[in-house]
């Protein structure tokens, strides 16, 4: 059977799951804001509307914020990583073959269902994922997981289709690609779309018809399969099982400047626990740490930026043992002097725990390690992150990220829980 593909991406995402929980949004502005409230990272359609832009200073905006009374959240990424999988626990009823693409996409194999028609079938999955989770979707059906990600923009943008489209039904699909810019086809990046706007490729269409030989020579075999799943060849199947990853980070923007070393070995500890616990989940643990350290580059001052990497002295996922290579080499590029703004612990050399080889000399008592680590981890999956922690992370933690505007953890916290009044 040839493949069918459905795109499902939930709309505005973080917008929606903050009416979700509050109905009285629903019609009105909304903009979701970035770590410390900086900038805005998700807007309702409302949002849009008035020419609120991605990723503009929150700062820049603010009298049209007041003018307009939007509403403005901070960050809750708690709550959306909760309802995201909320939204892809129920997609999974429609298709036992599903790739979560990001936080808000998946991809689906329709093949089978066919016969119920797959427009009907997309409304019906729009349907029962807003009933079951709330969250607004919109459906792109295609061939090919590229001509689908343009289903699915047509789909969104166009009201006539009810939030679902389907390009095998339609016949003009020479005139819809031909309306899809280059830039906007999934998998072409700023440098590409440059490449090929120099050479007059600048719709989708174009994209396609493009020689094959001139488009392997400059974007390599990658973009030759683009190219194929444009003229409807499918090359990239659904990835059931995702490769392992290639690399684990924390780090995060201080809530204001900072410039003692004291309160950078908090934050530097803080990061590592959090990259730590990422590391045992995946069942991974890691080779090579990398520390770094950064100023505001947007601030006038003196500037300074800077990053280490470490070879770990054995293949581990012990937060302990992390920490300890963390501040030493924080401690190694801190220079004094200078305010700053960002910090940040990224793990490489990743290992499967299963594969992990002893060494020689390491007098670590390993299988006490391992269940210190997982009552750790228990307790605060349990009652919280942070619920225990290492004294090097600190107690007040005056440099820690601030989100002034967020929203009750509605669905992960006892005390939180949205209460339904009878009328």
């Amino acid at each position: 059977m040839p493949p069918v593909f459905a795109l499902v991406d939930c709309n505005n995402f973080y917008a929606s799951c903050e009416q979700v929980f509050n109905p009285t949004l629903e019609g009105k502005p909304i903009v979701v804001l970035s770590n410390n409230d900086g900038c805005v990272v998700a807007r309702s359609n409302e949002a849009k509307a008035l020419g609120i832009g991605m990723g503009i200073p929150e700062f820049q905006i603010r009298p049209l914020l007041r003018t307009h009374r939007v509403h403005v959240f901070s960050s809750n990424y708690t709550l959306y990583g909760d309802m995201s999988q909320r939204v892809m626990e129920t997609l999974e009823r429609f298709s036992p073959d599903l790739e979560v693409y990001s936080i808000d996409e998946a991809f689906l194999s329709l093949v089978g269902f066919e016969h119920r028609g797959l427009t009907e079938h997309g409304r019906l999955i729009r349907r029962i994922v807003k009933q079951w989770t709330g969250i607004p979707v919109s459906v792109g059906i295609a061939e090919t997981k590229a001509l689908a990600k343009i289903a699915n923009r047509v789909a969104k943008r166009t009201p006539g289709t009810g939030g679902v489209f389907d390009l095998l039904a339609r016949q003009d699909r020479e005139a819809l690609l031909g309306r899809v810019a280059v830039e906007d086809v999934w998998g072409i990046g700023p440098n590409h779309a440059r490449l090929l706007n120099q050479h007059g490729i600048t719709t989708a269409l174009q994209l396609r018809e493009a020689d094959d030989q001139w488009i392997r020579k400059r974007m390599g075999i990658v973009g030759l399969r683009l190219v194929m799943e444009l003229r409807g060849v499918s090359c990239l199947d659904l990835e059931q099982c995702p490769a392992p990853k290639q690399g684990l980070t924390c780090s995060r923007a201080f809530g204001k400047l900072i410039s003692t070393l004291t309160e950078i070995e908090e934050a530097v500890s803080v990061y590592t626990s959090r990259v730590a616990e990422k590391l045992r989940r995946e069942r991974l643990t890691a080779t090579v740490l990398t520390v770094f350290l950064t100023t505001n580059e947007f601030k006038e001052g003196p500037q300074y930026s800077n990053a280490l990497t470490l070879k770990l002295p054995v293949v581990t996922d012990t937060t302990s043992e992390l920490i300890r290579s963390a501040l030493h080499g924080i401690r190694a590029i801190y220079r004094d002097g200078y305010l700053y703004k960002k910090a940040g612990v990224l793990l490489t050399g990743l290992v499967p725990a299963s594969q992990t080889q002893a060494d020689l000399f390491d007098y670590q008592d390993r299988g006490r390690s391992k269940q210190l680590m997982s009552a750790l981890d228990s307790i605060n999956d349990r009652w919280g992150a942070g619920t225990l922690q290492y004294a090097s992370s600190g107690i007040t933690k005056a440099w820690k990220t601030q989100f002034h505007r967020r929203s009750p953890a509605y669905t992960t916290h006892w005390d939180e829980l949205p209460v339904a009044h009878a009328s």
